[in-house]
């Protein structure tokens, strides 16, 4: 079973993630952020990783570094348990719809982290949570995990619909991607013969 546990603790916040790669998308999951929850939520259930989070941050101020540090906390756990990455399919998308919203995602477990972020909203807040903060989670999920991840919203009307579909369509992307693929489970899928740092 590829597992990881990580603690994060800073001035700022204070989060424990426990994941399992393998698992059947059980979840469990308080942030103190409502919404962030919920996406959270999505995400293990649609990759059918198992994921706990536990964070508790300064709410106080804003729900930026709570946001932003639960997304790298949640990339290091998935780096760590994702080891050498011998036999992953390394690559995943999806073109996920959630009624009106279309949302396109793509990504390579490289070790080369980067994002693009292609998702405008018309509202400043979903909720209590600022829209602009779900970039940061991606930014830092991605940056921590090792990700090269696309994210596009084709098109979309409702706010929390284009979000969600993103996660989702994140979600099932990472499911096909740390999927062992049977035919090479022994090999580290890279002419480089290895997925780490800048090669």
């Amino acid at each position: 079973m590829r597992k990881a546990r990580v603690e994060r603790n800073t001035n700022e916040t204070q989060i424990t993630v426990e994941l399992n790669l393998d698992g059947t998308g059980v979840y469990d999951v308080e942030t103190g952020v409502g919404f962030l929850d919920h996406m959270l939520e999505q995400l293990s259930r649609h990759s059918l990783m198992d994921l706990k989070v536990r964070a508790k941050g300064d709410l106080h101020i804003d729900f930026h570094h709570t946001t932003e540090d639960t997304g790298i906390a949640i990339g290091e756990a998935f780096a760590k348990a994702l080891g050498d990455k011998k036999g992953i399919n390394r690559y995943g998308s999806c073109l996920l719809p959630m009624d009106e919203a279309l949302t396109r995602v793509a990504l390579d477990i490289s070790s080369r982290p980067y994002l693009i972020w292609n998702v405008d909203f018309n509202r400043d807040k979903i909720g209590d949570m600022d829209t602009e903060l779900f970039r940061e989670w991606f930014q830092g999920f991605a940056q921590a995990g090792g990700i090269t991840l696309h994210v596009e919203n084709l098109y979309g009307e409702n706010n929390h619909h284009i979000v969600e579909s993103a996660y989702k369509a994140l979600a099932r992307s990472l499911r096909v991607a740390i999927e062992i693929d049977p035919r090479k489970s022994d090999a580290i899928p890279s002419t480089k013969g290895t997925l780490g740092g800048s090669l």
